[in-house]
């Protein structure tokens, strides 16, 4: 009992901008969940055809895909907070858009815009979160984002289905018209503008260049240590400037990269159609469904928070490539069994240990790198996993066309299983020796080395470095310690090596679980 009352301290102790941050992600995530799972059945309730349903979530994969790099450079220039709010201003105009048009070619414009402002938010949402947190508490703070996302898929899908359903029952609409969804539509926008009010209470943390005032704005964690003396930046691993890459470098981002892409590669091919796959092969009503994906999201939250303390015994590498790797077969069950149960009880399993990795893959992504490299790393597994999207969507759409339901999603799923077990094997085989201590007290991977002004918080944040002691733990070696940070959140918010980067129970365009 007192190991599990110690593991659960772990949990405490976030700073207060951080913990601000939780009640944002819990609001959006919940307008954002019912979204990924009822957006696809109002395209089809409004007529669409699976293939046309395809492209419009292309597109929000290419739009996903453009925003990723402008908005790291943007957030490094005006701050991180005026760029979240822009994320989600752009996620609230969609959804009152959705309400006011039925045109294929209108929804997929405002799908644009809906891809583009969740890129926006789960792209600066990793170095947002790194700058307002301790190393020792990282993974927890990153573990308790992604389960707060897994349960507003589980109340958002309950309710969801509810609403529905009552809209339907006392309006007299069809159960499967699209009434109901627009209804629910409204709801979202209602939420996601609530969430985009707390954005507000955030402290401005513009660069000194960019404040009318020429006065930098700490987060509240950090102004006690400058008023103590301490030197404190005022975005911890923020620097100025365009980060410089050696041969190393650019080695270290491949490999983080192309396991990523090998992922989103299979998971836009099927995550993103679950709900039509399950709909169509038995036959569920939209509560049903509703409540078949709060199922797949109760596992996931439990193992997403035990996962913190997997990777301290194990290391951050090979607890994600457990996981990962006990996911895989599932899929088979998944794709191919004809019995209901069976398809539920593997979806649940699958999903929790595919996602559990998520924050932890993430956070040693992270630390991989440069801090002043991280938005960037960011960034750019954003728009990897968009691009996947982008090949997965049409191929997605042809295989309905060409092969039809059943043969088409045979392949489809066939294709997944191979993609994923070849992202988990190279992510083994690149980093499987990257938390190792060397000769001289340092990670194969240099993983926590914080050059230049120090991102660190705490009495002494100057320069200096973090030396691993062990797998998943490491003390300062110098005047400093290094940020590190990972994400779950998205989707395509700076997905993992091989997580899925949102819950499973996605369904819509262009937010990448898998």
């Amino acid at each position: 009992m007192e190991r599990v009352r110690r593991y659960l301290r772990t949990f405490t102790g976030f700073e207060p901008e951080a913990r601000l941050f939780l009640v944002t992600a819990l609001l959006a995530g919940g307008a954002i969940s019912i979204y990924w799972i009822d957006f696809n059945l109002y395209l089809a309730a409004l007529g669409m055809s699976p293939s046309t349903i395809g492209l419009v979530a292309t597109v929000g994969s290419l739009s996903s895909a453009l925003i990723a790099f402008p908005a790291s450079w943007l957030s490094d220039r005006i701050g991180r907070r005026w760029v979240l709010i822009a994320g989600l201003a752009f996620m609230t105009l969609a959804f009152g858009g959705f309400v006011l048009v039925s045109s294929p070619l209108a929804i997929a414009a405002l799908v644009a815009v809906f891809a583009g402002g969740q890129q926006i938010f789960f792209v600066v949402q990793t170095p947002f979160l790194a700058e307002r947190s301790r190393r020792e508490h990282r993974s927890e703070l990153f573990a308790v984002v992604f389960a707060i996302e897994n349960v507003t898929n589980v109340v958002a899908a309950i309710v969801g289905g509810l609403i529905a359903q009552a809209i339907a029952t006392a309006g007299g609409f069809a159960p499967g018209g699209p009434e109901p969804f627009r209804a629910l539509l409204l709801l979202m926008m209602g939420v996601m503008a609530v969430a985009l009010i707390s954005l507000f209470r955030l402290r401005d943390d513009r660069p000194v260049e960019a404040r009318p005032d020429g006065e930098r704005a700490l987060p509240r964690g950090r102004a006690a240590a400058a008023a103590a003396g301490h030197r404190v930046t005022a975005r911890a691993g923020h620097q100025p400037g365009r980060p410089r890459y050696t041969d190393r470098d650019r080695r270290i981002f491949i490999r983080l990269l192309v396991p990523g892409f090998l992922i989103s590669l299979g998971a836009g091919q099927v995550i993103p159609f679950l709900n039509l796959f399950i709909e169509r092969k038995f036959g569920l009503d939209i509560a049903s469904l509703n409540a078949v994906f709060a199922v797949t999201s109760l596992g996931t939250v439990l193992a997403i928070l035990l996962q913190p303390a997997l990777a301290r015994r194990l290391g951050k590498v090979a607890s994600v490539v457990l996981v990962q790797g006990a996911s895989i077969p599932f899929l088979l069950v998944l794709g191919f069994s004809p019995i209901l149960w069976t398809v539920i009880v593997a979806m649940a399993v699958r999903n929790s240990l595919m996602n559990a990795g998520n924050p932890v893959a993430n956070a040693f992504a992270m630390e991989q790198v440069r801090p002043e490299q991280r938005a960037t790393l960011s960034a750019a597994q954003s728009v990897l996993w968009s691009l996947g999207w982008v090949i997965a969507g049409p191929w997605y759409s042809l295989l309905q066309a060409r092969l039809g339901f059943e043969a088409g999603y045979a392949v489809n799923f066939a294709t997944i299983i191979v993609l994923y077990t070849l992202g988990t094997a190279l992510f083994w085989a690149w980093f499987r020796d990257a938390e190792r201590p060397t000769a001289t007290g340092g990670n194969h991977a240099g993983a926590t080395t914080a050059p230049g002004p120090g991102a660190g918080v705490g009495p002494s944040a100057g320069a200096g470095a973090s030396a691993s002691v062990g797998p998943g733990v490491s003390v300062s070696a110098g005047t400093g310690m290094g940020v590190s940070a990972g994400v779950s959140a998205g989707v395509s918010a700076g997905v993992g090596p091989g997580a899925d980067a949102a819950p499973d129970a996605s369904a819509g365009t262009g937010r990448g679980p898998g």
